[in-house]
């Protein structure tokens, strides 16, 4: 911790005593509060370990690539399924290593590990913050105490989904622009001390000019004979482009980060403003590693999004969804309880500490000038925008079916200047405060298992502990060993080494089999809604089709047809299905209409359609690669209708 904190922990005169804890009671206070609030986090997660459907899509993609085939979903067909870029290759990634046999437990236990680590640098970086303008005192836990006791935030601590990357990265990137603000304080008071003829050792950035006070306690954490810092971290050097380069991981994190990336770069450089040589510099190191992957992105598969994106309409509006979404959230909790009473605190203190800017004693702080508050408005601002614009997508795209998930990074975001507040009779009323809700809400209030709202939203935590019968589904086996009338005739059909597709009816009508067509390769083929649990039963070099388009590149590009669930917006009709993977004249199960099977045949072979089919599965050559390079921005936004008789006439041509 800090060694600016200067309560000092009374000494015996006989000397050093044998078993004397290090630092002051205000270092040992804040540290048992950052890992108090870790460490719950870490028991409450672990209670609450779990997995779902999508995270099997994840696994399925993660054991494809360790199997050789690529970063795909079957095998021949190039198709991104995995929303969390970068959270599907840590997983294989740690995968790879011999002692990990099942990369759905991986994903549990790097998620939990990850969202702690989240919740203890974005705790710690909240307290640097603090330091630069009070060096002294004990901080008392206030912000973090409106997460903790969030049911949703145990369940997305693993739930075998980003979601625990999410908040690592989160948390990271606000240690990480904390620090950056902490260093250039320390170049302040070297430059200040420098204009005073008491010239410090160390670089100044080029073409930034200096003005400040060294505020009391930082002497002995200044700037070594190198220029570093007192950790070893030189801000001039690659320390802050190490840091450009980690704030821009947001994009491959999650898309939606992109914002969050956004508005912590320029955090970032209105905090240094630094010459252009180093901006581009800042600029290269951030945006470098997803401006690669997106142009391997848009050659390996074809489009600029991954499916999902596509599958969901991100870039659609739904406000009236989304709303609802936002209130499932804020309203089992009554959340608007302590929100309410940290902007009562906020506005109260701002008005306070503008009546008494001329008395920063009263407030038992370093007087700051107006150079040095500037940096710490930009510092405490960043956050606290980056949440709102997260929650303002949230709301846009018409939010999620998942309880909670989408709304707790936008506000992990927003609390991340107030996780922890200094130590003053007025912040430990406003503490008891919101531990008096804390408690309330952890004692009483959970999330409601569905939605009475038109759109559905439920408590996936609770339906997937009670529909697999296990407190903790937490393995592959858990998922794949739970009976299902799919499971059953997909393990028949392979038993009896039937080259066919098992297909899910309409409303689940029944799972027949119908032969594949001699050129499908895969030895099997399923077409089922559950898409993770598919791709769990099914063998690697099988096909699972999914019904709703989250990794299937046609269904992606359909247009929606249903809203009663988020991401869900677009069933396959059946008669694609078997266009695509049946060869003319074969049967036609009840329930599908011969006529859609017959249109979408010949839709398939109009128009834009072929050349969507051959960027995902002609061979990766090459001058395939540069295709699909080329036409990435055109096919990102094709749209068909989801009616193939709808689609025949618009791909062929009326009367065709």
């Amino acid at each position: 911790m800090s060694r600016s904190d200067e309560i000092t922990v009374p000494q015996s005169a006989r000397g050093t005593r044998a078993f004397g804890l290090p630092g002051t009671l205000a270092q040992r206070w804040n540290a048992l509060a950052v890992t108090a609030c870790g460490a719950t986090v870490l028991v409450l997660g672990y209670q609450h370990r779990w997995t779902n459907d999508d995270a099997l899509i994840y696994t399925r993609a993660v054991r494809q690539i360790l199997a050789g085939n690529g970063p795909v979903y079957n095998v021949g067909e190039r198709a991104e399924s995995s929303t969390g870029t970068l959270w599907q290759w840590l997983l294989a990634a740690g995968s790879a290593l011999p002692a990990v046999d099942d990369p759905l437990r991986l994903a549990v236990v790097l998620g939990l590990l990850l969202t702690v680590a989240g919740f203890v640098l974005a705790l710690d970086g909240t307290r640097r913050m603090i330091r630069v303008a009070r060096p002294s005192g004990a901080l008392l836990p206030v912000g973090v105490l409106v997460l903790l006791p969030l049911c949703a935030t145990w369940d997305y601590a693993t739930s075998g989904l980003e979601t625990g990357l999410t908040f690592g990265y989160l948390g990271g990137s606000w240690w990480l622009l904390v620090r950056a603000r902490a260093c250039l304080g320390q170049e302040t008071a070297r430059s200040h001390s420098t204009l005073a003829g008491r010239d410090l050792p160390g670089l100044s950035l080029p073409g930034r000019a200096h003005s400040g006070q060294a505020h009391p306690g930082q002497a002995q954490s200044g700037p070594d004979s190198r220029g570093r810092g007192p950790d070893g971290w030189d801000p001039h050097g690659r320390g802050l482009t190490r840091t450009a380069f980690a704030l821009g991981l947001g994009p491959l994190v999650r898309p939606d980060l992109a914002l969050v990336s956004g508005v912590f770069l320029v955090a970032l450089l209105l905090l240094w403003r630094p010459p252009l040589r180093m901006t581009l510099r800042w600029a290269g190191a951030a945006a470098g590693l997803p401006v690669a992957y997106e142009i391997f992105r848009a050659g390996y598969y074809g489009v600029l999004v991954p499916l999902p994106a596509l599958a969901k309409e991100a870039s659609g509006t739904q406000w009236r969804f989304g709303w609802d979404y936002l209130l499932n959230t804020v309203g089992p909790y009554r959340l608007w309880v302590p929100l309410a009473l940290l902007a009562v605190f906020a506005v109260g203190a701002g008005v306070l500490r503008m009546l008494l800017k001329e008395r920063p004693d009263l407030w038992r702080e370093t007087p700051a000038s107006g150079r040095e508050r500037g940096p710490d408005a930009v510092l405490r601002g960043a956050p606290v925008l980056a949440g709102l614009l997260s929650a303002f997508f949230v709301v846009k795209i018409g939010g999620d079916f998942m309880h909670g998930r989408m709304v707790l990074p936008a506000l992990f975001l927003v609390l991340l200047p107030v996780l922890l507040l200094p130590c003053t009779r007025a912040v430990a009323v406003l503490t008891v405060s919101v531990g008096v809700w804390g408690a309330a809400c952890l004692a009483l209030w959970r999330p409601p298992l569905d939605s009475p709202d038109e759109r559905i939203v439920y408590d996936s935590h609770t339906v997937y502990v009670h529909g697999l019968g296990q407190p903790h589904p937490v393995t592959q086996a858990a998922h794949t060993e739970h009976p299902r009338p799919f499971t059953h005739v997909v393990h028949s059909t392979a038993r009896a080494r039937l080259h066919g597709l098992v297909l899910r009816l309409p409303r689940g009508a029944g799972y027949p089999v119908i032969p594949l067509a001699p050129h499908v390769e895969a030895p099997l083929a399923g077409a089922e809604a559950r898409l993770g649990n598919a791709g769990a039963v099914l063998p690697l070099n099988g096909w699972a089709i999914d019904l709703l388009g989250l990794a299937n590149p046609l269904g992606a590009h359909t247009l929606p047809t249903k809203d009663r669930k988020a991401g869900h917006e677009k069933p396959l009709d059946r008669a694609w299905v078997l266009a695509d993977l049946t060869a003319p004249g074969a049967p036609v199960p009840y329930g599908v209409d011969p006529r859609r099977v017959a249109a979408a045949r010949h839709a398939l072979a109009c128009g834009p359609l072929p050349e969507l089919r051959a960027s995902t599965r002609a061979p990766l050559t090459p001058a395939r690669f540069l295709d699909n390079l080329a036409g990435a921005w055109e096919r990102t936004h094709l749209r068909i209708p989801a009616d193939p008789l709808d689609a025949e006439r618009a791909v062929c041509g009326a009367g065709k």
